[in-house]
């Protein structure tokens, strides 16, 4: 007889004793309990810090025990659960977010995907994914190749990793925010708080940082620069959200105890920037290549400028004022005029340290390299770095095109006299580190030192975190003097103009002269701060329990846009059974993604097949969504609406598993 289970009875019910701690720990693929069933651990946020997550984790582990597998959810601290998937590779399942906010070029799987990273730590190939035949070949065409034939061969790519599953696309979410519009305007219905979103601010007061006028700040007309592809989008922890399911803690005392920026006296400082999170980790860390702790990666964007600068798909010139080809593989690169945060100069030694260090933290002295945990991808494409003279610094390309090349020059350019001093192992009392690791990449970073229109100021943990505007940085230097350009141009050709190919919408900016970043213990709390004018906007991806409180709040309103950031389940193909396509084929066919779509992002999010569905002109049409009500690839099982737990063992055994007479799913070994 068929074993159904409701589709959204999955969904149903608190989510309490998920987000209390772990449900059940194990190490390996079969069970310690009950040592004959498969069991295996999937691991995600807790509630109050990602209820998007947390609910495909249940719905999943539903499906499976329905099947016969033993399903234990174990629910981590952000940093946590990173550093179990992304650094030491000790999981079986987790539930995340991909890292790149904003609609993303194809390249972006290079790094998620590719063999070539599969001992590697960090975001590239968290699932010790290999195809080399397959996967890979495409991964290195669509690099090498232009126009029609690039395309098509991202079409077979995306095929190819739909068939094997090395990890399940579920959704697209609205990137939600609460704004207010009293003291900065220009707030986007994209990316309010990318890296552009925030330059793009004006005051209300009509006057520029520091009380002096800006030109521009017309990004009321929907070309604002708001929107950016390369990792440098929305603030960290965009990932957060409060996950409860009702709005119960909204009182005044709560708001008090849970709001610090409720008692700060400077609250009427109009040249302050109030922003406030769910997400207390850019209170603890500011080191640009620390995956378990960087999302989008917006604050540390502004400390660390990077070469390009890519918003609403316009690629600007950033620390690099312009750059040329040179030969069939080279960019020479001419950099502005620039000064790290300490007063030391910015020169082309830098850029050529940094490529070099992103390969290789330990800089040649361990016997393997220590390469960063995050930017890998795009410095694959970059074979050299080479510094011509102080100002000028050569990149010697893979052979790959301009579009790849691009995204090479969005990584954060790193003082070479700060971080060439953090090259040696690390070793740390009360972490685990499965494989040798340096200095640079576990370092906090306290007091960092980069070359961003902002600078770090004061950070008090867990509670807040303070920048200031930097007076010396090549936006606000250059503007104080001359703007350059003439009235209604974007940006100017003059090559006297020292912010030649910077658009007006930047010059003078920031807007604020102080950027506060406060804590919150939930999203109820941060759209009332916002609500109260404690606030001027939240930094977290609010969760849908928490819209109905920005209606109610007079002067707060919603933005929302279009995020890059996939929700997906990853499976760990070291494992088995994981390690078997036709196994992890089987478990994405009982995610039920219109169902999760439609109950957990209470429809704030888009069903999808692809990990590029967010830029659908790269999406055959086999892929798109559009009006599916489930996956092409592999569609939810289903009868009637419910999960058909029969057919979906029948898959199993198809596939050369076997159950025992209660219908448990036996581990391979048993």
């Amino acid at each position: 007889m068929t074993r159904q289970a409701s589709r959204r009875g999955v969904l149903a019910g608190g989510f309490a004793a998920l987000s209390a701690g772990c449900l059940g720990r194990t190490r390996n693929i079969a069970g310690r309990d009950r040592s004959s069933q498969l069991t295996l651990e999937i691991n995600a946020p807790p509630a109050d810090r990602d209820p998007n997550a947390i609910r495909i984790a249940r719905h999943l582990a539903e499906n499976l025990d329905a099947v016969g597998i033993d399903a234990r959810i174990n629910t981590l601290g952000l940093t946590d659960l990173r550093r179990k998937v992304l650094i030491n590779h000790n999981f079986d399942v987790y539930v995340g977010q991909f890292r790149e906010a904003e609609p993303f070029d194809p390249d972006a799987m290079y790094g998620f995907t590719h063999s070539q990273f599969v001992a590697e730590s960090g975001w590239q190939n968290p699932f010790g994914f290999t195809d080399i035949n397959g996967t890979d070949e495409l991964l290195a065409s669509q690099r090498r190749m232009d126009g029609d034939e690039r395309r098509e061969a991202v079409a077979d790519l995306q095929r190819t990793l739909g068939e094997l599953q090395p990890f399940t696309v579920v959704a697209f979410p609205d990137p939600l925010t609460a704004v207010r519009e009293d003291r900065f305007e220009n707030w986007t219905n994209r990316q309010p708080l990318s890296v552009g979103g925030l330059l793009g601010l004006e005051r209300v007061d009509g006057g520029g940082a520091g009380g002096g006028e800006t030109e521009g700040g017309n990004g009321t007309d929907g070309d604002g620069a708001n929107r950016t592809a390369d990792g440098n989008e929305t603030a960290d922890g965009n990932e957060t959200a409060d996950g409860n399911e009702t709005a119960d803690n909204e009182t005044g005392d709560g708001l008090i105890d849970d709001t610090p920026l409720a008692d700060d006296d400077g609250a009427s400082d109009a040249a302050t920037l109030r922003l406030v999170t769910t997400d207390e980790r850019i209170t603890q860390n500011w080191n640009p290549i620390a995956a378990e702790y960087r999302h989008y990666g917006t604050f540390t964007s502004l400390l660390y400028d990077r070469l390009a600068l890519v918003d609403d798909g316009e690629v600007i010139p950033w620390l690099a004022a312009d750059w040329g080809r040179v030969g069939d593989s080279g960019i020479e690169i001419s950099l502005r005029e620039a000064d790290w945060h300490d007063g030391e100069p910015v020169t082309a030694d830098d850029v050529a340290f940094t490529y070099e260090f992103l390969r290789d933290t330990a800089m040649g002295t361990t016997e393997s390299p220590v390469p960063t945990p995050t930017f890998r991808g795009r410095v694959s494409a970059v074979d050299e770095a080479t510094a011509v003279d102080e100002a000028t610094v050569r990149l010697t390309l893979d052979g790959v095109t301009d579009a790849v090349g691009v995204r090479a020059l969005q990584v954060p350019i790193l003082p070479k006299h700060v971080w060439e001093e953090r090259t040696g192992v690390a070793t740390i009392g009360g972490f685990e580190f499965d494989a040798e690791t340096t200095e640079a990449v576990v370092t906090n970073n306290e007091n960092p030192i980069g070359s961003g229109p902002v600078r770090f100021v004061e950070a008090s943990p867990e509670e807040s975190v303070a920048f200031e505007r930097n007076p010396d940085h090549f936006l606000t230097r250059a503007a104080d003097g001359s703007t350059g350009g003439t009235d209604g141009d974007d940006s100017t050709d003059d090559e006297a103009d020292p912010l030649a190919g910077i658009p007006e919408r930047f010059r003078g900016k920031p807007a604020f002269d102080r950027l506060e970043i406060e804590v919150m213990g939930s999203d109820i709390a941060a759209v009332q701060a916002v609500g109260d004018g404690f606030a001027d906007a939240t930094v977290s991806n609010l969760g849908p329990d928490s819209i109905p409180r920005i209606g109610r709040e007079a002067d707060a309103r919603l933005v929302t846009g279009q995020s890059g950031g996939f929700y997906h389940v990853g499976y760990n193909t070291r494992r088995a059974p994981l390690s078997n396509p036709r196994f992890r084929g089987v478990l994405a066919s009982l995610i039920d993604k219109r169902t999760l779509v439609d109950t957990a992002f209470n429809g704030y999010a888009e069903a999808a097949v692809s990990p590029l569905a967010a830029t659908p002109e790269w999406v055959p049409s086999d892929l798109r969504w559009e009006d599916r009500e489930t996956d092409p690839v592999h569609p939810f099982v289903s009868e009637s609406g419910s999960l058909d737990a029969e057919t979906a063992r029948d898959r199993l055994r198809e596939a050369g598993y076997r159950f025992d007479e209660e219908g448990r799913l036996l581990a391979p070994d048993t």
